[in-house]
């Protein structure tokens, strides 16, 4: 959106419009103290063209992923968006709609929601869906919530495996409710450690919670973790930061979850520096009722034309605020169906493909710097996207200041979050990144120069 001034004329316009005489009358609730009584420091005005030039050049020294190889992902990922999806999601009846309260006036919105919970119930193998959430993050917190709602139990397992930053929400989303939250270490393989994960399990517990691919990108064993959380009455809940390995893993319904959470960003969603994302969450339809958000369903009108209504909604809006089970106040519409265009874009067997362009592309990165003196891979299990790299010359700041300089975003300083792990970096590869960029990250990783 190109920046137009208001004229005088639209100014006085406005004033009168809300009756007042001056843009001082209408700031006469502001203290005279806290007001500006200079002008700003700013150069002088500029044409437009002028300002067109000056802007670029502010925004040319982003290290963007347009301008610089990426190799950074940890929770926000890459991806190829092809311009179908924009096309599409910027058509005026989706970018100004609102919250689907009139099904009526709404059919285009409920039913685009309908398709996106449908397609995430395909994805994670789970039997409904609602219509998204704010973030992966928030969507893991509810989770948590909702299987204490379930069996009323106050003890979860949150190992050390899963996002860091999702486990800070979710000890902020727990604080005030008396809900305990146990950690779990990882093993050498990278996974979560599973005699942890048995020894701190009771009949207090009502959730154990897992990433997979976890936020080292390894993939954990989900069968076995629902075998130990059922077995003890508990939930099984699995979060998920990069749903595009669902094109080849089985899905965490196939394994025994309860509730599936995670950030579908990856999908039609660009990086957008760090927002807005879409968090997607699905479950057993056994534990519909204590869902957060909202559910769109299809029905039919009186003379059996098939049509879409907001089914669920068991929010503070909507029901008495001490019934409520949540108090998320909206779901990322346009966010979701950007994630449903590129989705029935790909189609099954795209998604398949695009995981396996990912998976191959991670192999050959994985050889490349395994291959190098001065770095190791510091986990041994099965990975996707995502790996762990030992630096031995130099520190990960300094690695990451070389890469820089060559046009290349290197990968997360894990001891911003592990300190034991403070000599390692978090490299993600998506089929976004070539083979002379792969390349290049390994050769200068391998020199540190």
């Amino acid at each position: 959106m190109q920046y137009i001034p208001n004229t005088e004329a639209d100014c006085r316009a406005m004033l009168d419009a809300v009756g007042v005489r001056s843009s001082e009358e209408l700031f006469a609730d502001i203290p005279s103290k806290l007001r500006l009584k200079r002008g700003l420091n700013l150069a002088p005005p500029l044409s437009e063209t002028g300002l067109q030039r000056h802007m670029r050049g502010l925004a040319d020294k982003n290290a963007d992923v347009d301008r610089y190889a990426s190799f950074l992902g940890a929770g926000a990922y890459n991806h190829f968006i092809p311009a179908a999806v924009s096309h599409l999601v910027f058509r005026s009846e989706f970018y100004t709609a609102y919250t689907p309260y009139q099904p009526e006036l709404s059919q285009g919105t409920l039913q685009a929601i309908y398709e996106y919970q449908t397609l995430i119930c395909q994805l994670t193998g789970m039997e409904v869906a609602n219509a998204s959430m704010y973030d992966g993050s928030s969507a893991l917190a509810e989770a948590i919530l909702m299987a204490h709602r379930i069996n009323g139990r106050r003890e979860v397992v949150l190992p050390r495996s899963v996002h860091p930053e999702y486990r800070s929400v979710c000890r902020t989303y727990v604080s005030t409710l008396g809900l305990q939250l146990h950690e779990a270490p990882y093993t050498d393989q990278g996974a979560t450690d599973l005699k942890t994960v048995r020894a701190a399990i009771s009949n207090r517990t009502s959730a154990v919670v897992v990433q997979s691919p976890n936020f080292f990108g390894v993939l954990e064993s989900l069968d076995e973790l629902a075998e130990v959380a059922h077995r003890a009455g508990a939930l099984l809940i699995v979060t998920v930061a990069e749903p595009v390995s669902f094109g080849i893993v089985r899905s965490p319904g196939e394994s025994g979850a309860d509730i599936v959470v995670g950030e579908g960003q990856p999908f039609g969603n660009h990086l957008n520096f760090g927002g807005p994302y879409l968090g997607f969450f699905a479950s057993k339809d056994a534990y519909l009722r204590n869902m957060p958000g909202r559910l769109v369903g299809q029905t039919t009108d009186k003379v059996g034309r098939p049509g879409y209504v907001l089914t669920l909604a068991t929010r503070e809006q909507h029901i008495r605020r001490e019934k409520a089970t949540s108090n998320i106040c909206t779901n990322e519409g346009l966010c979701a169906l950007a994630a449903t265009v590129h989705l029935s874009l790909l189609g099954r067997v795209g998604l398949r493909e695009l995981a396996l362009l990912n998976l191959r592309k991670t192999a050959y990165a994985k050889a490349a710097i395994s291959a190098l003196r001065g770095c190791e891979l510091r986990f041994t299990g099965p990975t996707f996207n995502e790996l762990v790299v030992r630096v031995k010359r130099g520190t990960p700041a300094q690695v990451n200041r070389a890469l820089l300089a060559k046009r290349i975003i290197g990968g997360l300083e894990l001891g911003r979050f592990y300190p034991e792990l403070s000599d390692c970096l978090l490299i993600c590869v998506t089929e976004q990144n070539s083979r002379e960029e792969i390349d290049a990250l390994s050769k200068t990783m391998g020199s540190g120069r």
